[in-house]
């Protein structure tokens, strides 16, 4: 029992320490980067979405890495910028956003590198700085949390979408059926009124036969 109460105490720690921010490497620009690197339980799209837009508020749309032969593709780089949280000093920021594994679809890693005249510059930001990065990271979960429910909401808006766009069809198709269930009736009717009619000329015509003497 104490060892449950225990596990029960610890736990919740070690969940909220794998969600620190903390420092690593990654490879960019043609070498091992140091990095602060944070781990996310939500899905690219969300961190990444979150990750922007606070940027963007900031002013900064940043540049994506792309091309075929880009090996630095999916980065984000934000030239010259200004994060008030972290410094009043303007640094280069490369961001990748990335899904942790195949297997986890719903974790992603995000790594920031920070350039100062082409220079990797996190060993020369001040302890401050450096905490004030992992803060950075860290803080933007509410950001990832809003930013993953308006996906959740979207999502479910199209689903919604899709199963009213069914159920029309559905009345559209039921319409119609009744419409020709109701044309079937009024053509049976005729039908048998066209039997009828049919009965009365054969049995005209029956009549009109000579009985032998």
């Amino acid at each position: 029992m104490r060892k449950l109460i225990l596990l029960t105490i610890f736990l919740p720690i070690s969940f909220l320490l794998k969600a620190q921010a903390h420092e690593g490497t990654i490879e960019y620009n043609k070498g091992k980067q140091a990095c602060i690197v944070m781990e996310y339980n939500y899905p690219p799209e969300a961190v990444e979405n979150a990750m922007r837009a606070k940027l963007l508020k900031l002013g900064y749309g940043g540049k994506e890495e792309k091309g075929m032969f880009n090996k630095d593709k999916g980065f984000r780089v934000y030239k010259e910028t200004t994060v008030g949280e972290i410094s009043a000093n303007k640094y280069d920021y490369a961001i990748n956003i990335e899904r942790k594994s195949h297997k986890e679809a719903d974790e992603t890693i995000v790594s920031l590198v920070i350039f100062k005249d082409d220079a990797n510059a996190l060993s020369k930001l001040s302890s401050e700085e450096l905490e004030k990065v992992k803060s950075f990271l860290n803080n933007l979960l509410p950001e990832v949390e809003a930013s993953n429910l308006e996906i959740l909401i979207g999502a479910q808006i199209l689903s919604l979408e899709k199963a009213d766009k069914k159920l029309k069809t559905l009345q559209d198709e039921n319409k119609k059926l009744q419409e020709a269930l109701e044309k079937n009736i009024k053509d049976q009717e005729l039908q048998k009124k066209e039997i009828e009619n049919q009965n009365k000329s054969l049995d005209a015509l029956k009549g009109r036969r000579k009985t032998s003497a």
